[in-house]
């Protein structure tokens, strides 16, 4: 029979537990994660191909996936108009709107480095 107990937490020295930032950090480490956070927030919202035509480089599948992911965290709201063609529109979320003012500090650091 598999160990099914809990591992211990993850926690510093200090007592610091690390713990919620698992799921953080497995959405924001996929593949231009962090970038969709800060082309839609830079927007009020952004249909599919305006968010392809800011990561050129990134494949439509990579995109829908992480679009996707993020919406079920909670992060970006899709929004479908019943129109022809149709017409799909995303924005971000409260939650996402923090996660970009909260990344913004890393942004900086990191084009200060280069």
């Amino acid at each position: 029979m598999a160990d099914t107990t809990a591992d211990a937490p993850a926690c510093d020295i200090d007592g610091t537990c690390y713990c919620p930032l698992t799921g953080v950090i497995g959405t924001l480490s996929q593949k231009y994660a962090m970038q969709l956070v800060s082309i839609i927030g830079a927007h009020d919202s952004l249909r599919f191909a305006e968010i392809e035509a800011h990561l050129p480089t990134a494949s439509t599948s990579t995109i829908s996936k992480r679009l996707d992911e993020f919406e079920e965290a909670g992060l970006v709201s899709r929004t479908q108009y019943n129109e022809i063609p149709p017409r799909v529109e995303y924005a971000l979320t409260e939650d996402g709107d923090e996660l970009r003012t909260r990344l913004e500090p890393i942004l900086e650091w990191a084009a200060s480095t280069e």
